[in-house]
């Protein structure tokens, strides 16, 4: 038997798309790290925008910041998205995969309007001009591999992004399927995107994730906090183990539902979840499989025979309330 998901005997549950008082975000690192331990969050990965800052100093036994930021690319350089509503733009989640690398990559000043108010010492090797080219957001993911960070397509509806565009972009490592600011605000998820990718050969890692600014408050019914997640597969809670399950996939995004495991034996795949209404198995073809709980019942476990028409699945949770949990995509042999 093969354990593709639960190999490690436990989850921490993390939080990879986040904002502070460093950029645009009403609280402080102190405070969100305060907020998310009291929910059951081990790690957050604090994305403020455009230049990396660490935040090692909030690590503790029980919790664990990633050092990550957020690179936008625009149309226009020179124009907000909050007032252009028609522009498009592309935003990526860095990942390093070193506590302490904290380079920014592809650092251009244009777009960095708050690092000076934290520290007068930007760490980059040089500067560099982004545009809205696939050629110039391709190169972006290229360097960022090459200076040890993973990479995030965040929100792509939100950013006005279709096919002929997100397809162009190459090697980016998750795709963030749910953005839970974005829901918010209205906008639906992006699991079309993930099945769009998926039917043209390309499976980054879906994320789900809160995206907060927390400008109302934690506690308020909108609030923009503690509703997407990945629950992260790891040995311990350390950096380097963190890190590596993160580039090996080795996590599962959730809006609620708990996926307790996932194990294949020869042609079929069994889950073990939290109590759900339905269980899918989604592949990169048409064909698709359930279990559904009966009336007043749930369902806890599904075993799917796994067919030939297709080369790769994925599975999926759906509990009482609509909310999703989603897996990676898996090879069926």
């Amino acid at each position: 038997m093969d354990i593709l998901l639960g190999k490690n005997g436990g989850f921490y549950k993390a939080n990879l798309h986040c904002h502070s008082v460093k950029s645009d975000g009403r609280a402080t690192v102190e405070e969100l790290k305060e907020e998310y331990k009291r929910r059951g969050y081990s790690v957050v990965a604090f994305t403020d925008h455009d230049a990396v800052f660490s935040n090692k100093h909030l690590n503790d036994k029980d919790f664990l910041a990633l050092t990550s930021f957020e690179l936008g690319i625009k149309e226009n350089a020179l124009e907000s998205t909050l007032v252009n509503h028609r522009m498009k733009c592309v935003h990526l989640n860095l990942y390093s995969l070193s506590e302490d690398n904290n380079v920014t990559p592809c650092y251009d000043p244009v777009y960095d309007k708050y690092k000076s108010k934290w520290s007068p010492e930007v760490r980059y090797d040089s500067v560099y001009e982004r545009s809205f080219t696939p050629e110039c957001i391709n190169e972006i993911i290229k360097t960022a591999h090459e200076r040890g960070f993973l990479v995030c397509l965040n929100h792509p509806s939100w950013s006005l992004l279709d096919a002929t565009d997100y397809l162009k972009y190459e090697g980016f490592d998750m795709l963030e399927i749910v953005n839970f600011g974005c829901v918010q605000a209205g906008h639906a998820d992006d699991e079309n995107v993930l099945n769009t990718m998926a039917m043209h050969g390309r499976f980054p890692y879906p994320v789900a994730a809160d995206d907060n600014h927390n400008l109302c408050g934690f506690d308020q019914p909108h609030t923009d906090s503690f509703g997407g997640f990945v629950m992260i597969d790891a040995p311990r809670l350390d950096y380097d183990s963190i890190a590596a399950a993160l580039r090996l996939g080795d996590f599962y995004a959730s809006q609620g539902p708990g996926i307790y495991s996932i194990a294949k034996e020869e042609r079929s795949v069994t889950v073990k979840c939290s109590a759900a209404s339905s269980i899918f198995l989604c592949t990169d073809s048409r064909e698709r499989k359930k279990a559904t709980a009966r009336v007043g019942e749930s369902v806890t476990e599904a075993t799917f025979e796994l067919g030939s028409t297709y080369d790769k699945f994925r599975i999926v949770i759906v509990d009482e309330k609509g909310r999703k949990a989603y897996s990676r995509f898996y090879n069926v042999n």
